[in-house]
């Protein structure tokens, strides 16, 4: 039988000598869910999601992601994952279709399917028409659209968003969330870190790091009652007004 959740994290903890920099963290996230993952510089969130994504190995504690030990299955965990980044990693130099063949074939994508997969994401995109455009003369809004269906066009079952629409503006930011929303549609789970609160708005749950720990996690409606705030970014300052390091 197929598990609800799709992460599962438990006392997780992760100590860079004296430092801990993930305290004892426990969660999980359920299939087919956006869930947000918000913390200020320093609380933790991009060492957890290294662990996760299978880039680091926990000091103690354990978790699984898609069903693979982040401890001893970090390499098939990688091939069942998406992920993306805010630094933009795609190749310049490239046109938008050798990009997207390119991430093809290194996430296993079968030849076969290659060819319908990437017309399909260029259809959804409106970017058929600039598929042999270079990626590095695209608007950046284009550049974080693409880079977000490279990262799925292997179609994992999570994708992990790390902080993805840094740096685009508003109108390309909410077309950008057009993208997980069909996503998740599609059945990938979407798991994000963002430092716009704007957008934290539209996850299913958030949790909220401070120095390592989470110190609240709920929908967005049910954290904004228990803080007795209008917005989740007041609920944000509330616990960032608790935090002693930064980074």
């Amino acid at each position: 039988m197929e598990s609800e959740n799709v992460i599962e994290v438990v006392h997780l903890t992760k100590k860079f000598g004296d430092f801990t920099a993930v305290d004892d963290i426990s969660f999980h996230v359920r299939r087919g869910e956006i869930f947000g993952f918000l913390g200020a510089n320093g609380a933790g969130k991009t060492t957890a999601m290294r662990m996760l994504t299978g880039l680091s190995f926990p000091t103690s504690g354990k978790g699984t992601v898609a069903g693979f030990d982040i401890r001893t299955q970090s390499e098939l965990i990688k091939k069942h994952i998406g992920y993306m980044s805010q630094k933009f990693a795609l190749y310049g130099d490239l046109t938008v279709r050798d990009n997207l063949e390119l991430f093809a074939g290194i996430y296993g994508v079968p030849r076969k399917e290659t060819d319908a997969r990437i017309d399909n994401l260029l259809g959804r995109l409106s970017m058929s028409h600039e598929k042999n455009s270079r990626v590095r003369d695209l608007p950046q809004g284009w550049k974080q659209k693409l880079a977000f269906s490279v990262s799925i066009i292997h179609k994992p079952e999570i994708v992990f968003l790390d902080e993805p629409t840094g740096g685009v503006d508003p109108a390309a930011r909410r077309q950008f969330w057009e993208l997980i929303y069909e996503a998740v549609d599609e059945g990938i789970t979407a798991f994000v870190t963002t430092h716009y609160m704007d957008e934290a708005e539209y996850c299913d749950r958030i949790s909220m790091m401070v120095d390592g720990r989470i110190e609240a996690l709920d929908s967005p409606g049910a954290l904004k009652e228990k803080f007795g705030a209008a917005s989740i970014a007041e609920v944000f300052d509330i616990l960032a007004r608790g935090a002693k390091r930064t980074e």
